[in-house]
């Protein structure tokens, strides 16, 4: 057995060595038991002890630093790494110069003609190897700030030497962008090449992340002939192969069909193998995209256009009607989608409303949706309450006031264009209820139009009969809400009538000289279509009507800088309106600011707010002025419009 350890005695002070020269004692090593020296532990760092305590100070290396040792080692792993590049990469010393040549040449600060020179010299190293290092990330970079800066002719010497190579360099995370800028600095020759090189590739390049934006990048670019070309291709297997048939100048794929004479049900089912793919993928930004999905939505039957609709319902649509084709598709998706498919395209609108309703295209889709979803309790909440939070930007913005206009006037032709009143009314023709006499008739007319052989026309009247029978269960053309409720829930209801009023009554004087804010307070200043705002809100309207009056009865300052309420081109004609259209207003406004000074704005502008107090066919409004500006007509002083 091993002997038994000590018992150490902590009574006593353990008595310290004598110190040994240079004054510090020398460390005892401790044995153990068995005479086997034992390696003393190095106490545990301290949080407490300050940063100029010697003991906690470490000890400077003796001998080999490994400091060194280590920096040793990274600069050869550096060169490792080096030599492996240069056996993998063909060009990498090639990219190695260019990039320090294009640190140069993309400084602001430098001369112009050292640019040119230094573009020149990098052109001349790439020459007879552009499309062998358009493909790397330094290396694309380089020829991009080239192309940029370097003469015509060297940016013709670029677009030759990659002119073969345009479609695999389309499909390159890097080469793309040179692509890109090419065709951004084409000549329309060139541009023409290009668009020429696509033929047979379009639809295999759309259903490619990065090919599809070069596709879409040409189409932005072309003319119409070249759009409808590169269109063309995604209607029938026969139109890529043959090129002499993408030349026809028919816009519409009807007409492209009983041109060509092609089977309308071979069309849908090549369309629906190209578009599935890319919808499949997520490939929705692109107006190529949401061109090919309108036209073909147009001659797709009930089941076809009901799953594409199916499949764009959701968050994702936003992202599409930012385009003028897009907004149609959105449009369509509201008006044909289930309850549940709406729902989902309103709540991928949240924290987005403001944006889409600054948006020409957007703007559309939020009204159609104002008019067309009857869940008031989800409007209110996702669109009409982000509309408040931005309602003084939105009044006087083009777009933004849009959806305002459509709750207080729905409709107005005097708001909306023909072509926008048009897009608010499309729908998907497959998808229409309609009585199987008509259903009938739009067959038939639609066979004749598109020259289908006998065995489509079967096809045809099948899906004619699927479509009388079913009358889409699931898919529905609009809300079944009344109108007027609908907009008495989202206007008045919801507390938005309320927070516009009293937006209008501190912003009156700059909506009224506004080209788009004049129409807003007009509006409002009426109580909207079928007087929605009068039942609940009469009294903050006439707080409005004393507000515009109040203005209009400041004195007339000759040299003032600023233009008077009834001198000003916009407010002048607003404030007429007012008077011929709503006699209250007209009663208001001839008390608090035009009793006894009808004389002083009897000329100029504001001579049309004077004659539209007799103008009017209020007889109260008549029996009210008729004393005081009677005599400025008979005097020729003012004049009344025939």
């Amino acid at each position: 057995m091993a002997a038994k350890p000590q018992k150490r005695d902590d009574s006593k002070k353990r008595k310290h060595a004598p110190a040994a020269a240079g004054g510090k004692s020398a460390p005892k090593k401790l044995k153990s038991s068995t005479g086997v020296p034992v390696k003393v532990l190095k106490k545990p760092h301290n949080k407490f002890s300050k940063p100029g305590d010697k003991k906690q100070q470490p000890k400077p290396h003796v001998g080999n630093d490994p400091i060194d040792t280590k920096r040793q080692r990274r600069i050869q792993a550096k060169e490792l790494a080096e030599a492996r590049k240069k056996k993998r990469k063909k060009h990498y010393t090639l990219e190695q110069e260019l990039a320090s040549l294009w640190e140069k040449m993309r400084t602001r600060n430098i001369a112009k003609e050292e640019r040119s020179r230094l573009v020149s010299d990098a052109l001349k190293k790439m020459k007879a190897k552009i499309p062998e290092i358009a493909s790397s990330h330094v290396s694309s970079r380089v020829l991009q700030t080239c192309v940029k800066h370097c003469t015509q002719d060297e940016r013709n010497a670029v677009f030759v030497e990659i002119r073969p190579h345009f479609i695999t360099l389309a499909s390159n995370t890097y080469a793309v962008h040179l692509v890109t800028k090419m065709l951004d600095t084409a000549s329309k020759e060139q541009l023409a090449e290009f668009i020429s090189s696509l033929h047979g590739h379009v639809a295999t390049l759309l259903r490619h992340m990065v090919g599809s934006l070069v596709v879409e990048h040409a189409y932005q670019l072309g003319n119409a002939a070249q759009k409808q070309t590169l269109l063309m291709e995604l209607y029938s297997p026969e139109l890529q192969l043959f090129k002499d048939l993408t030349s026809l100048k028919e816009a519409r794929i009807v007409d492209v069909i009983s041109t060509l004479k092609l089977q309308k049900t071979s069309v849908i089912r090549h369309m629906t193998s190209v578009l599935q793919p890319i919808l499949e993928k997520g490939i929705l930004d692109h107006s190529i995209i949401h061109r090919a999905l309108v036209e073909f939505l147009t001659i797709a039957d009930q089941s076809s256009a009901a799953d594409v609709i199916q499949q764009l319902s959701s968050p994702d649509l936003v992202r599409m009607i930012h385009t003028k084709d897009g907004c149609r598709i959105g449009i369509f998706c509201i008006k044909h989608g289930t309850a549940k498919d709406r729902k989902k395209i309103i709540k991928g609108m949240k924290d987005k409303v403001g944006k889409i309703a600054r948006d020409k295209c957007g703007t559309l889709v939020l009204v159609s949706i104002l008019s067309i979803v009857d869940d008031t309790k989800l409007l209110s909440k996702v669109i009409i309450r982000e509309l408040e939070g931005i309602l003084t930007e939105l009044l006087s913005d083009q777009n933004g006031r849009r959806p305002l206009l459509q709750l207080l006037h729905p409709n107005s032709s005097r708001h909306f264009s023909p072509d926008e009143l048009a897009a608010l009314g499309s729908s998907v023709p497959s998808l229409v209820t309609k009585s199987p006499s008509e259903v009938n008739v739009a067959l038939d007319e639609e066979t004749e139009a598109s020259g289908l052989g006998e065995a489509d026309k079967e096809d045809s009247c099948d899906t004619g009969a699927a479509t009388d029978a079913t009358q889409s269960s699931h898919l529905s053309e609009g809300g079944k809400k009344d109108p007027l409720t609908r907009r008495k829930e989202l206007l008045v209801n919801s507390g938005l009538a309320e927070k516009l009023i009293d937006a209008c009554c501190e912003m009156a004087g700059e909506l009224l000289k506004s080209n788009f804010g004049k129409e807003v307070i007009y509006e409002v200043a009426m109580g909207g279509a079928d007087s929605i705002l009068h039942a609940t809100l009469d009294g903050k309207l006439k707080t409005l009507h004393s507000a515009i009056a109040s203005l209009a009865a400041h004195p007339k300052v000759e040299e003032s800088d600023k233009e008077h309420l009834l001198e000003h081109f916009h407010s002048s004609r607003t404030i007429r309106k007012l008077i011929l259209d709503s006699p209250s207003f007209a009663c208001t406004l001839y008390e608090k600011a035009l009793k006894g000074k009808c004389a002083i704005w009897a000329q100029g502008h504001s001579a049309k707010v004077i004659s539209a107090l007799l103008e009017t066919s209020s007889s109260k409004v008549h029996k009210l002025v008729k004393k005081e500006v009677q005599p400025l007509v008979d005097d020729g002083i003012l004049k009344l419009a025939k």
